[in-house]
């Protein structure tokens, strides 16, 4: 248990604010979270995460690009430099496992408001963007070139929220891959 909030100080203040946003999340889903709250949960005064958070928008950013990142580490450990078929298929279960192993945060990821300004989401997001653009690019060297990562990224973000809804069966990582897998392969004219 933390010490009372007002003689604590707090060594890491941002990252305890993200640490206690991301349990929130967890446990209650995004209607829990207020700086309020996270206060509460990293034992600081109700004050104090407005030190690195101008509001709950700037916060969710924040949370949203931690996300954001470890998103991107989970895409390109299934594969760090994808250009088959094959390897987007694997890309893909791996954004759709990362949608359902921690659905409170893809959910804040995308469904939350954001700070449209906030300069670590938009370089998150960047980064994300930049690796499934050379992901399809790679795979479909003559496709269309604007169109495609898009259109791809919503196949495969519109299966994780299918998945994560209950609408497709995630009983099991086998299942949740052979859905992906032929749903990604049926969609781009694979086999």
């Amino acid at each position: 248990m933390p010490p009372p909030s007002d003689s604590y100080h707090h060594g890491d203040l941002r990252a305890a604010c993200l640490r206690a946003a991301r349990e929130l999340l967890e446990e209650d889903g995004s209607g829990a979270l207020s700086l309020r709250a996270v206060a509460r949960r990293a034992g600081v005064s109700p004050t104090a995460p407005y030190r690195h958070y101008a509001d709950r928008d700037a916060l969710v950013s924040a949370v949203a690009a931690e996300g954001y990142r470890e998103l991107a580490g989970s895409l390109a450990a299934a594969h760090p430099a994808p250009s088959t078929p094959d390897d987007l298929v694997d890309v893909a279960v791996a954004y759709v496992r990362f949608a359902l192993d921690h659905p409170a945060l893809f959910r804040a990821m995308f469904a939350e408001p954001c700070d449209p300004g906030s300069a670590e989401r938009v370089e998150a997001t960047a980064v994300l963007s930049a690796y499934v653009d050379t992901l399809v690019r790679k795979t479909f060297p003559g496709g269309n070139r604007e169109g495609l990562p898009t259109a791809v990224w919503a196949l495969v973000h519109g299966l994780a929220f299918l998945h994560l809804d209950g609408k497709l069966d995630a009983s099991s990582p086998e299942k949740v891959a052979e859905q992906v897998g032929t749903t990604v392969r049926a969609a781009v004219g694979f086999r």
